[in-house]
């Protein structure tokens, strides 16, 4: 009797990894920490699908990927990176900074994916 209750949430933790695994097999987008900023300073990603970002820190000194409105926040050591999963965002604008020089500022732009019709 046990089997019919478990197997629901057996489907819904295979879905999980399943997306998850999607979403790491996918090519990361890059932000590059440089010089006191972000390049780019503004990204356009697609909405409705899970990324992986790849920050990478070119500075000797630490910085923190922050962002209220993605409620992500990591450090990234100096020459070092950090990945981090986003997403599925709403379309919409989503601000980012480093929480270390609150100066270094940049957004995301999340437009919903063109799709080429044959």
């Amino acid at each position: 009797m046990r089997i019919p209750f478990l197997l629901p949430i057996m489907l819904v933790g295979a879905c999980a990894i399943n997306s998850f695994a999607l979403a790491a097999d996918e090519a990361p987008t890059v932000l590059t920490i440089r010089d006191g900023k972000f390049e780019p300073n503004q990204l356009v990603l697609p909405s409705g699908v899970k990324l992986k970002l790849l920050v990478r820190n070119l500075n000797a000194i630490p910085a923190e990927f922050e962002s209220y409105d993605l409620s992500r926040e990591v450090v990234v050591p100096g020459h070092g990176e950090a990945t981090i999963y986003i997403g599925p965002m709403d379309p919409g604008s989503y601000q980012f900074f480093n929480d270390f020089d609150h100066e270094m500022q940049g957004s995301i732009m999340a437009k919903p994916a063109v799709r080429k019709e044959n």
